[in-house]
């Protein structure tokens, strides 16, 4: 499946700084992505000009990295980046050598936080772009459903069989706990982290309580929110910060969590067919975090502009994306017809949002108060798909 506004972003990263990171979980498409870009940008790319640090070879090549870089002209493509964080110091020093005659593409399956000090030492050389499995506006509207039940990691969702997509999913799971973790230098047994990701999949669409969960696992609060760290870190579990308005109620002060990856979500859960899915006690908060994330990609907004905001007397809004002069307020019902509730007018009225949506999996948009409409998820992904890039 072509990913052409992906190709777009790293061309806008080279127009900015010397230096693109693709960032994003492991086996999301950012390989493909590269090879693509390369292929229409550098298509007489050397092969020494591409390293992929997960042959053994190659990782040989960079054993001297100054050496086996300093040499090359045009793009050179560094795939698995956080397998050698050593890798920045070296590529400042390149990059500011007065001729800069190379750009490099670099691919990690780490968020920015995990790899920390190699953001830091490339600090104004670096644009990042974060890739993620397929959204809706990616593959259409009419595969929402589809989208939904497998999660948008490409083989999950282009396999030939819902049973082969587990399949992928359950093989992809045991994977990233016993080797991707590890290889980040991260030493916690798999089954432990296992158990940790198990539990997360009961608070998905709930604030995260350190305390309990930690006291469920037998470890501290401080460990668990370390293993929580961890998934947030390989784009695993999306943390979602609290909005503090300035109002006298008692508001919630925890983050709440969801799996960013519906597929991943309902492999933790043991489902594998719609069937079993639409009779799931999670089936509400299932849907809730897959609309979730395709309104915060719909919407190309960073994490650090997604929020959600409650008080304890039950107000609450699911997301507030802010734009510095614009705020978007969305809650998400599963359900064939969404009413105007006193909440939703408590949240517009005390947050003094732009606009209010409440997103459902229905087939009409229509009003429910002045600033306040019901609007299918459908139509949301028609109405971007249709919107110039």
């Amino acid at each position: 499946m072509e990913r052409p506004e992906f190709l777009r972003d790293i061309d806008r990263a080279f127009s900015i700084t010397p230096c693109a990171a693709l960032l994003g979980p492991r086996q999301c498409g950012k390989t493909t992505l590269a090879r693509a870009y390369v292929a229409h940008e550098s298509p007489d790319l050397p092969r020494s000009h591409y390293f992929d640090l997960e042959d053994p070879t190659d990782l040989e090549r960079l054993d001297d990295p100054k050496l086996a870089l300093e040499g090359l002209r045009g793009l050179v493509v560094i795939d698995e980046v956080q397998r050698r964080p050593y890798l920045f110091p070296v590529l400042r020093t390149l990059i500011d050598r007065l001729d800069a005659p190379a750009r490099f593409l670099i691919l990690g399956s780490a968020s920015r936080d995990l790899i920390r000090q190699g953001s830091e030492t490339l600090a104004g050389r670096i644009t990042f772009i974060e890739v993620t499995p397929f959204s809706a506006r990616e593959v259409g509207s009419a595969q929402l459903d589809m989208l939904w039940l497998r999660g948008g990691f490409p083989r999950s969702f282009l396999a030939s069989s819902i049973e082969n997509s587990a399949a992928w999913r359950k093989g992809f799971i045991r994977t990233f706990l016993e080797r991707d973790i590890p290889a980040l230098g991260i030493q916690i047994p798999p089954t432990t982290i296992r158990r940790f990701w198990q539990m997360l999949a009961h608070y998905h669409g709930q604030t995260f309580n350190a305390s309990e969960i930690g006291r469920s696992l037998g470890v501290s609060e401080t460990t668990a929110s370390r293993y929580l760290d961890i998934l947030t870190g390989t784009f695993m579990v999306r943390r979602l910060q609290p909005w503090f308005a300035n109002i006298a109620k008692r508001q919630v002060k925890r983050p709440k969590i969801y799996f960013r990856d519906s597929g991943l979500f309902h492999s933790l859960l043991g489902v594998t067919l719609r069937d079993d899915l639409l009779v799931h006690p999670k089936l509400g908060a299932s849907w809730e975090g897959f609309a979730l994330e395709e309104v915060i990609r719909l919407h190309s907004a960073d994490s650090e502009d997604v929020y959600f905001w409650a008080v304890h007397q039950g107000t609450q809004l699911d997301l507030l994306i802010d734009r510095g002069t614009h705020r978007l307020g969305f809650e998400f019902k599963y359900g064939s017809a969404p009413r105007m509730t006193r909440s939703l007018a408590k949240a517009q009225q005390l947050l003094d949002l732009d606009s209010l949506t409440v997103v459902y999996p229905g087939d009409q948009d229509y009003p429910l108060a002045e600033g306040i409409h019901a609007r299918s998820l459908k139509s949301l992904v028609d109405t971007a798909a249709d919107a110039p890039s």
